[in-house]
Protein backbone atom coordinates (compact mmCIF):
# COMPACT_ATOMS: atom_id res chain seq x y z
CA UNK A 1 0.00 0.00 0.00
CA UNK A 2 1.11 3.40 -0.75
CA UNK A 3 1.08 6.69 1.32
CA UNK A 4 -2.36 7.06 1.99
CA UNK A 5 -1.81 11.01 1.51
CA UNK A 6 -0.88 11.31 -2.04
CA UNK A 7 -3.38 12.48 -4.84
CA UNK A 8 -5.23 10.47 -6.63
CA UNK A 9 -7.02 10.71 -9.85
CA UNK A 10 -10.18 7.86 -10.06
CA UNK A 11 -13.15 7.75 -10.84
CA UNK A 12 -14.25 8.05 -7.74
CA UNK A 13 -12.00 10.56 -6.70
CA UNK A 14 -14.89 12.09 -4.65
CA UNK A 15 -14.84 8.97 -2.03
CA UNK A 16 -11.34 7.98 -2.59
CA UNK A 17 -9.16 11.27 -2.72
CA UNK A 18 -6.41 11.09 0.19
CA UNK A 19 -6.88 7.31 0.85
CA UNK A 20 -5.38 5.53 -2.06
CA UNK A 21 -2.31 6.21 -4.01
CA UNK A 22 -2.19 8.25 -7.18
CA UNK A 23 -1.59 5.06 -9.40
CA UNK A 24 -4.83 3.33 -8.48
CA UNK A 25 -6.78 2.80 -11.89
CA UNK A 26 -10.39 3.94 -12.48
CA UNK A 27 -12.37 1.78 -9.99
CA UNK A 28 -15.89 -0.21 -10.95
CA UNK A 29 -18.93 -0.03 -9.15
CA UNK A 30 -19.65 -1.72 -6.09
CA UNK A 31 -22.82 -0.46 -4.64
CA UNK A 32 -24.62 -4.29 -5.31
CA UNK A 33 -21.49 -6.08 -3.36
CA UNK A 34 -23.44 -7.50 -0.34
CA UNK A 35 -22.37 -6.86 3.13
CA UNK A 36 -21.03 -8.67 6.10
CA UNK A 37 -21.01 -6.82 9.45
CA UNK A 38 -18.02 -6.73 11.99
CA UNK A 39 -18.61 -7.87 15.85
CA UNK A 40 -15.66 -6.55 17.18
CA UNK A 41 -12.97 -4.06 16.25
CA UNK A 42 -10.22 -2.84 18.05
CA UNK A 43 -9.11 0.97 19.66
CA UNK A 44 -7.95 3.11 17.11
CA UNK A 45 -4.51 3.90 15.80
CA UNK A 46 -3.50 7.34 15.04
CA UNK A 47 -0.01 8.20 12.60
CA UNK A 48 0.73 11.22 14.57
CA UNK A 49 3.49 12.35 17.16
CA UNK A 50 0.60 11.64 19.67
CA UNK A 51 -0.42 7.89 18.78
CA UNK A 52 3.16 7.15 18.27
CA UNK A 53 2.91 7.07 14.91
CA UNK A 54 0.82 3.82 14.88
CA UNK A 55 -0.76 3.01 11.05
CA UNK A 56 -2.25 -0.11 11.34
CA UNK A 57 -1.62 -2.90 8.31
CA UNK A 58 -1.62 -6.21 8.72
CA UNK A 59 -2.86 -8.64 11.43
CA UNK A 60 -2.33 -12.48 11.98
CA UNK A 61 -3.97 -14.90 14.31
CA UNK A 62 -2.56 -16.97 16.80
CA UNK A 63 -4.13 -19.98 18.24
CA UNK A 64 -3.87 -20.52 22.15
CA UNK A 65 -2.80 -24.46 21.89
CA UNK A 66 -5.31 -25.44 25.03
CA UNK A 67 -7.93 -22.38 25.10
CA UNK A 68 -8.90 -20.99 21.82
CA UNK A 69 -10.79 -18.32 23.41
CA UNK A 70 -7.62 -16.77 24.81
CA UNK A 71 -6.21 -16.68 20.89
CA UNK A 72 -5.06 -13.56 20.20
CA UNK A 73 -4.83 -11.29 16.99
CA UNK A 74 -1.24 -9.71 16.28
CA UNK A 75 -1.46 -6.88 14.06
CA UNK A 76 1.48 -4.33 12.57
CA UNK A 77 1.14 -0.61 12.62
CA UNK A 78 4.07 0.70 10.97
CA UNK A 79 6.40 3.17 12.69
CA UNK A 80 4.32 2.64 16.09
CA UNK A 81 5.54 -1.14 16.17
CA UNK A 82 3.31 -4.21 16.75
CA UNK A 83 0.38 -4.70 18.69
CA UNK A 84 -1.46 -8.01 20.53
CA UNK A 85 -5.48 -7.83 20.98
CA UNK A 86 -7.51 -10.46 22.37
CA UNK A 87 -10.92 -11.36 20.95
CA UNK A 88 -13.35 -8.56 21.93
CA UNK A 89 -10.55 -6.24 20.62
CA UNK A 90 -8.77 -5.03 23.97
CA UNK A 91 -5.48 -4.53 23.44
CA UNK A 92 -3.28 -6.75 25.46
CA UNK A 93 0.51 -5.93 24.23
CA UNK A 94 2.59 -3.31 22.67
CA UNK A 95 5.78 -3.25 21.18
CA UNK A 96 7.34 -0.47 19.72
CA UNK A 97 9.45 -0.75 16.28
CA UNK A 98 13.02 -0.50 16.92
CA UNK A 99 14.60 3.03 17.22
CA UNK A 100 16.81 4.29 13.96
CA UNK A 101 20.51 2.85 14.38
CA UNK A 102 21.63 6.55 13.57
CA UNK A 103 20.25 10.20 13.73
CA UNK A 104 20.47 10.20 10.08
CA UNK A 105 18.90 6.73 9.42
CA UNK A 106 15.34 5.01 9.22
CA UNK A 107 13.69 3.95 12.64
CA UNK A 108 11.70 0.61 12.22
CA UNK A 109 8.57 0.45 10.40
CA UNK A 110 6.63 -2.75 11.14
CA UNK A 111 4.69 -3.90 7.42
CA UNK A 112 3.49 -7.40 7.46
CA UNK A 113 3.25 -10.40 10.12
CA UNK A 114 2.51 -14.41 9.89
CA UNK A 115 3.00 -17.05 12.44
CA UNK A 116 4.73 -20.15 12.71
CA UNK A 117 4.12 -22.79 15.09
CA UNK A 118 6.81 -25.03 17.06
CA UNK A 119 10.11 -23.73 15.32
CA UNK A 120 12.62 -25.18 18.07
CA UNK A 121 9.29 -25.32 20.24
CA UNK A 122 8.15 -22.36 20.22
CA UNK A 123 5.38 -20.38 18.29
CA UNK A 124 6.54 -17.11 16.71
CA UNK A 125 4.73 -13.86 15.38
CA UNK A 126 7.38 -13.09 12.15
CA UNK A 127 7.19 -9.98 11.10
CA UNK A 128 9.13 -7.60 8.00
CA UNK A 129 10.86 -4.74 9.40
CA UNK A 130 10.64 -2.63 6.47
CA UNK A 131 12.00 0.78 8.27
CA UNK A 132 15.43 -1.58 8.94
CA UNK A 133 15.36 -4.25 5.97
CA UNK A 134 14.71 -7.17 8.48
CA UNK A 135 12.83 -9.87 9.54
CA UNK A 136 11.62 -9.81 13.29
CA UNK A 137 10.66 -12.72 15.41
CA UNK A 138 8.19 -12.97 18.95
CA UNK A 139 8.03 -15.58 20.76
CA UNK A 140 4.49 -15.88 21.70
CA UNK A 141 4.24 -17.58 25.53
CA UNK A 142 0.86 -19.48 25.77
CA UNK A 143 0.42 -19.36 29.96
CA UNK A 144 0.74 -15.77 29.39
CA UNK A 145 -1.57 -15.01 26.87
CA UNK A 146 -4.00 -17.32 28.95
CA UNK A 147 -4.12 -15.02 31.57
CA UNK A 148 -4.30 -12.34 29.54
CA UNK A 149 -0.77 -10.81 30.12
CA UNK A 150 2.07 -9.28 27.73
CA UNK A 151 2.35 -12.90 25.81
CA UNK A 152 5.64 -11.48 23.29
CA UNK A 153 9.25 -11.02 23.51
CA UNK A 154 11.98 -10.60 20.97
CA UNK A 155 13.98 -13.23 20.23
CA UNK A 156 15.44 -11.36 16.61
CA UNK A 157 18.98 -12.51 16.12
CA UNK A 158 21.11 -9.24 16.55
CA UNK A 159 23.12 -10.04 13.88
CA UNK A 160 20.39 -10.79 11.56
CA UNK A 161 21.10 -8.96 8.30
CA UNK A 162 19.66 -6.88 5.67
CA UNK A 163 17.26 -8.63 3.37
CA UNK A 164 17.62 -6.93 0.45
CA UNK A 165 20.19 -4.51 0.86
CA UNK A 166 23.92 -4.66 2.01
CA UNK A 167 24.12 -0.98 3.48
CA UNK A 168 22.33 0.91 5.80
CA UNK A 169 22.49 3.79 3.31
CA UNK A 170 21.09 1.64 0.66
CA UNK A 171 18.30 0.59 3.54
CA UNK A 172 17.90 4.59 3.98
CA UNK A 173 16.32 4.36 0.50
CA UNK A 174 13.43 2.78 1.81
CA UNK A 175 13.57 -0.38 -1.08
CA UNK A 176 13.19 -2.81 1.51
CA UNK A 177 10.97 -5.69 3.27
CA UNK A 178 7.95 -5.18 2.72
CA UNK A 179 4.87 -8.21 2.13
CA UNK A 180 5.49 -11.80 4.28
CA UNK A 181 4.53 -15.04 4.45
CA UNK A 182 5.68 -18.12 6.23
CA UNK A 183 5.61 -21.50 5.58
CA UNK A 184 6.78 -24.91 6.42
CA UNK A 185 7.55 -28.04 4.79
CA UNK A 186 9.77 -31.27 5.51
CA UNK A 187 12.96 -29.11 4.51
CA UNK A 188 12.53 -26.63 7.28
CA UNK A 189 10.64 -23.18 7.88
CA UNK A 190 10.57 -20.56 5.63
CA UNK A 191 9.36 -17.03 5.10
CA UNK A 192 8.74 -15.10 1.93
CA UNK A 193 9.16 -11.48 1.71
CA UNK A 194 8.99 -8.76 -0.84
CA UNK A 195 10.84 -5.90 -1.52
CA UNK A 196 9.27 -2.41 -1.44
CA UNK A 197 8.85 -0.38 -5.02
CA UNK A 198 10.64 -3.45 -6.57
CA UNK A 199 8.99 -6.71 -8.10
CA UNK A 200 11.38 -8.56 -6.00
CA UNK A 201 10.22 -11.82 -3.89
CA UNK A 202 12.56 -13.85 -1.29
CA UNK A 203 12.72 -17.25 -0.17
CA UNK A 204 14.35 -17.22 3.60
CA UNK A 205 15.11 -20.16 5.74
CA UNK A 206 15.00 -19.74 9.32
CA UNK A 207 17.95 -20.75 11.64
CA UNK A 208 18.30 -20.99 15.31
CA UNK A 209 20.72 -18.67 16.42
CA UNK A 210 22.88 -18.29 19.61
CA UNK A 211 20.79 -17.93 23.05
CA UNK A 212 17.71 -18.76 21.84
CA UNK A 213 17.44 -15.52 19.09
CA UNK A 214 16.01 -16.72 15.23
CA UNK A 215 17.43 -15.66 12.70
CA UNK A 216 17.28 -16.72 8.72
CA UNK A 217 19.55 -16.90 5.72
CA UNK A 218 18.34 -16.21 2.32
CA UNK A 219 17.35 -18.87 0.13
CA UNK A 220 16.79 -17.54 -3.10
CA UNK A 221 15.12 -14.62 -4.76
CA UNK A 222 13.25 -14.14 -7.82
CA UNK A 223 11.75 -11.01 -10.14
CA UNK A 224 8.00 -10.65 -10.78
CA UNK A 225 7.64 -8.28 -14.12
CA UNK A 226 7.23 -4.66 -14.50
CA UNK A 227 5.62 -4.59 -18.00
CA UNK A 228 3.49 -6.84 -19.76
CA UNK A 229 2.69 -7.87 -23.45
CA UNK A 230 -1.19 -7.16 -24.62
CA UNK A 231 -3.50 -8.34 -27.08
CA UNK A 232 -1.82 -6.58 -29.94
CA UNK A 233 1.11 -6.84 -29.24
CA UNK A 234 2.01 -3.11 -27.37
CA UNK A 235 3.40 -2.81 -24.34
CA UNK A 236 2.06 -1.99 -20.82
CA UNK A 237 3.55 -0.72 -17.53
CA UNK A 238 1.73 0.02 -14.53
CA UNK A 239 1.32 4.18 -14.10
CA UNK A 240 3.74 4.80 -11.35
CA UNK A 241 6.61 7.80 -9.70
CA UNK A 242 9.63 6.96 -12.43
CA UNK A 243 11.42 5.46 -9.26
CA UNK A 244 9.16 2.72 -8.94
CA UNK A 245 8.52 -0.95 -10.07
CA UNK A 246 4.72 -2.49 -9.47
CA UNK A 247 5.11 -3.77 -6.07
CA UNK A 248 3.48 -6.93 -4.22
CA UNK A 249 2.49 -6.81 -0.93
CA UNK A 250 0.10 -9.30 -0.10
CA UNK A 251 1.03 -12.62 0.09
CA UNK A 252 -0.21 -16.32 1.52
CA UNK A 253 1.19 -19.51 1.43
CA UNK A 254 -1.19 -22.58 0.98
CA UNK A 255 0.77 -24.62 2.66
CA UNK A 256 -1.11 -28.08 1.90
CA UNK A 257 0.28 -27.44 -1.80
CA UNK A 258 3.33 -25.03 -1.25
CA UNK A 259 1.75 -22.98 -3.61
CA UNK A 260 2.53 -19.03 -2.87
CA UNK A 261 -0.26 -16.16 -4.07
CA UNK A 262 1.48 -12.83 -4.12
CA UNK A 263 -0.74 -9.58 -4.92
CA UNK A 264 1.07 -7.02 -7.13
CA UNK A 265 -0.43 -4.25 -6.55
CA UNK A 266 -1.15 -2.62 -9.46
CA UNK A 267 -1.21 -5.58 -11.82
CA UNK A 268 -3.30 -8.79 -9.91
CA UNK A 269 -2.69 -12.05 -7.86
CA UNK A 270 0.02 -14.45 -9.14
CA UNK A 271 0.86 -17.82 -8.36
CA UNK A 272 3.61 -19.96 -8.50
CA UNK A 273 5.44 -22.43 -6.25
CA UNK A 274 6.28 -21.37 -2.59
CA UNK A 275 10.27 -22.81 -3.25
CA UNK A 276 10.17 -20.10 -5.81
CA UNK A 277 10.87 -22.36 -8.18
CA UNK A 278 9.47 -23.18 -11.81
CA UNK A 279 7.24 -20.04 -13.33
CA UNK A 280 4.86 -17.75 -12.10
CA UNK A 281 1.08 -17.76 -13.48
CA UNK A 282 -1.43 -14.34 -13.80
CA UNK A 283 -4.14 -15.89 -11.90
CA UNK A 284 -6.07 -12.65 -11.98
CA UNK A 285 -6.11 -8.55 -13.22
CA UNK A 286 -6.93 -5.90 -11.74
CA UNK A 287 -9.28 -3.93 -13.60
CA UNK A 288 -7.05 -1.58 -14.77
CA UNK A 289 -4.80 -4.19 -15.96
CA UNK A 290 -3.69 -2.42 -19.36
CA UNK A 291 -4.87 1.00 -18.97
CA UNK A 292 -2.43 3.65 -20.41
CA UNK A 293 -1.32 6.56 -17.69
CA UNK A 294 1.14 8.87 -17.82
CA UNK A 295 2.41 9.96 -14.49
CA UNK A 296 3.00 14.09 -14.21
CA UNK A 297 5.57 14.77 -11.85
CA UNK A 298 3.94 18.52 -10.60
CA UNK A 299 0.86 17.20 -9.81
CA UNK A 300 2.08 13.85 -8.31
CA UNK A 301 -1.21 12.33 -10.54
CA UNK A 302 -1.59 9.92 -13.11
CA UNK A 303 -3.88 10.32 -16.08
CA UNK A 304 -5.50 7.67 -17.28
CA UNK A 305 -6.52 7.02 -21.16
CA UNK A 306 -9.64 5.01 -22.44
CA UNK A 307 -9.64 1.57 -21.24
CA UNK A 308 -9.11 -0.91 -23.47
CA UNK A 309 -10.63 -3.42 -21.81
CA UNK A 310 -7.25 -6.65 -21.11
CA UNK A 311 -8.27 -5.88 -17.12
CA UNK A 312 -9.82 -8.54 -14.69
CA UNK A 313 -13.39 -7.94 -13.32
CA UNK A 314 -13.03 -8.67 -9.42
CA UNK A 315 -10.23 -6.57 -7.95
CA UNK A 316 -9.60 -2.89 -8.25
CA UNK A 317 -6.26 -2.00 -7.72
CA UNK A 318 -4.15 -1.97 -5.16
CA UNK A 319 -4.98 -5.77 -5.02
CA UNK A 320 -3.96 -6.20 -1.39
CA UNK A 321 -4.31 -8.68 1.72
CA UNK A 322 -4.47 -12.61 1.18
CA UNK A 323 -5.24 -15.86 3.38
CA UNK A 324 -6.53 -18.64 2.72
CA UNK A 325 -9.74 -20.50 4.76
CA UNK A 326 -8.88 -23.83 4.50
CA UNK A 327 -11.48 -26.93 4.41
CA UNK A 328 -10.92 -30.75 4.22
CA UNK A 329 -9.69 -32.76 1.48
CA UNK A 330 -7.98 -29.51 -0.03
CA UNK A 331 -11.40 -27.59 -0.12
CA UNK A 332 -11.53 -24.09 0.50
CA UNK A 333 -11.19 -20.37 -0.55
CA UNK A 334 -8.60 -17.36 -1.20
CA UNK A 335 -9.74 -14.44 -0.31
CA UNK A 336 -8.59 -10.86 -1.75
CA UNK A 337 -8.60 -7.50 -0.57
CA UNK A 338 -9.72 -5.38 -3.29
CA UNK A 339 -8.35 -2.11 -1.62
CA UNK A 340 -9.50 0.47 -5.02
CA UNK A 341 -13.08 -0.71 -3.98
CA UNK A 342 -13.07 -1.46 -0.37
CA UNK A 343 -14.59 -4.97 -0.88
CA UNK A 344 -13.36 -8.73 -0.97
CA UNK A 345 -12.74 -11.05 -3.36
CA UNK A 346 -13.51 -15.04 -2.86
CA UNK A 347 -12.00 -17.56 -5.01
CA UNK A 348 -12.02 -21.44 -4.94
CA UNK A 349 -8.80 -22.79 -3.29
CA UNK A 350 -8.67 -25.85 -5.26
CA UNK A 351 -8.72 -25.94 -9.63
CA UNK A 352 -7.96 -23.72 -11.11
CA UNK A 353 -9.28 -20.62 -8.52
CA UNK A 354 -12.67 -19.82 -9.84
CA UNK A 355 -13.85 -16.89 -8.56
CA UNK A 356 -17.34 -16.74 -6.46
CA UNK A 357 -18.20 -13.76 -5.56
CA UNK A 358 -17.26 -10.19 -3.55
CA UNK A 359 -18.10 -8.67 -0.35
CA UNK A 360 -17.74 -5.46 1.74
CA UNK A 361 -17.64 -5.30 5.56
CA UNK A 362 -20.17 -3.17 6.61
CA UNK A 363 -20.88 -0.79 9.23
CA UNK A 364 -23.49 -2.32 12.00
CA UNK A 365 -24.29 -1.75 15.95
CA UNK A 366 -21.43 1.47 16.52
CA UNK A 367 -19.03 0.03 14.72
CA UNK A 368 -17.90 1.30 11.50
CA UNK A 369 -17.25 -0.11 7.77
CA UNK A 370 -13.74 -1.37 6.92
CA UNK A 371 -12.37 0.68 3.88
CA UNK A 372 -9.47 0.70 1.84
CA UNK A 373 -8.41 -2.82 3.52
CA UNK A 374 -4.26 -3.57 3.32
CA UNK A 375 -3.73 -6.77 5.48
CA UNK A 376 -6.36 -9.44 6.59
CA UNK A 377 -6.41 -13.28 7.80
CA UNK A 378 -8.82 -16.04 8.14
CA UNK A 379 -9.22 -18.91 10.08
CA UNK A 380 -11.71 -21.77 10.09
CA UNK A 381 -10.66 -23.50 13.64
CA UNK A 382 -13.40 -21.89 16.46
CA UNK A 383 -12.26 -19.68 18.74
CA UNK A 384 -13.75 -19.46 21.88
CA UNK A 385 -17.71 -18.99 22.24
CA UNK A 386 -17.63 -15.17 20.12
CA UNK A 387 -16.04 -17.01 16.77
CA UNK A 388 -17.16 -20.60 17.70
CA UNK A 389 -17.75 -20.69 13.85
CA UNK A 390 -14.29 -19.18 12.62
CA UNK A 391 -13.02 -15.69 12.29
CA UNK A 392 -11.97 -13.25 9.93
CA UNK A 393 -9.59 -9.90 10.65
CA UNK A 394 -9.29 -7.33 8.52
CA UNK A 395 -7.64 -4.19 8.40
CA UNK A 396 -9.36 -0.85 8.15
CA UNK A 397 -7.74 2.00 6.71
CA UNK A 398 -10.31 4.63 7.15
CA UNK A 399 -11.85 3.92 11.07
CA UNK A 400 -14.60 6.27 12.11
CA UNK A 401 -15.17 8.00 14.22
CA UNK A 402 -13.05 10.74 12.90
CA UNK A 403 -10.81 12.77 15.03
CA UNK A 404 -10.10 15.84 12.70
CA UNK A 405 -7.84 14.93 9.97
CA UNK A 406 -5.99 12.92 11.74
CA UNK A 407 -5.04 9.15 10.26
CA UNK A 408 -7.45 6.98 11.52
CA UNK A 409 -6.75 3.25 11.55
CA UNK A 410 -7.73 -0.27 13.24
CA UNK A 411 -9.04 -3.67 12.82
CA UNK A 412 -12.09 -5.46 12.35
CA UNK A 413 -13.61 -9.42 13.32
CA UNK A 414 -15.84 -10.71 11.66
CA UNK A 415 -17.58 -14.19 12.29
CA UNK A 416 -16.26 -16.38 9.49
CA UNK A 417 -20.00 -17.93 9.23
CA UNK A 418 -21.99 -14.22 8.13
CA UNK A 419 -19.39 -14.35 5.13
CA UNK A 420 -20.44 -18.04 4.59
CA UNK A 421 -24.10 -17.05 4.17
CA UNK A 422 -23.33 -14.21 1.67
CA UNK A 423 -22.02 -16.69 -0.81
CA UNK A 424 -23.15 -20.56 -0.05
CA UNK A 425 -19.53 -21.09 1.68
CA UNK A 426 -18.71 -23.68 3.39
CA UNK A 427 -18.43 -23.54 7.32
CA UNK A 428 -15.25 -26.16 8.02
CA UNK A 429 -14.16 -25.97 11.91
CA UNK A 430 -12.84 -29.53 11.70
CA UNK A 431 -11.41 -29.90 8.24
CA UNK A 432 -7.97 -28.39 9.17
CA UNK A 433 -6.16 -26.52 12.64
CA UNK A 434 -2.76 -24.71 11.95
CA UNK A 435 -1.08 -26.32 14.59
CA UNK A 436 -1.05 -30.27 13.32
Amino acid sequence: MRPLSRPVLTTLAACLAGCLAATVQPAAHAADVPTVHPEVETPALFDDAAGGNANGDDPAIWVHPGRPGRSLVIATAKEGGLYAYDLKGAQVQHIPAPAAPGEDDEPGRFNNADIVYGFGGRDLAVVSDRGRDQIRFYAVDASLAAAGRAPLTDVTDPAAPFVFNTTQEQVNDAETAYGLAAWKDSTGTYVLVSQRHRTTVALLKLKAAADGKIGYDKVRQISLPASFTLPGGTTWSPCLEPDELPQVEGMVVDVERDVLYAAQETVGIWKMRADLTGTPVLMDKVRGYGVPGTYDAETEECTFGEDPGFGGENLTADAEGLTIYYRRDGKGYLLASSQGDSTFSVYRREGSNAHLGRFRVGADDGIDAAEHSDGAMVLNVPLGEDFDEGILVVHDGANLPADGDRENTNFKFVEWDDVADLHDLAVDTRGWNPRR
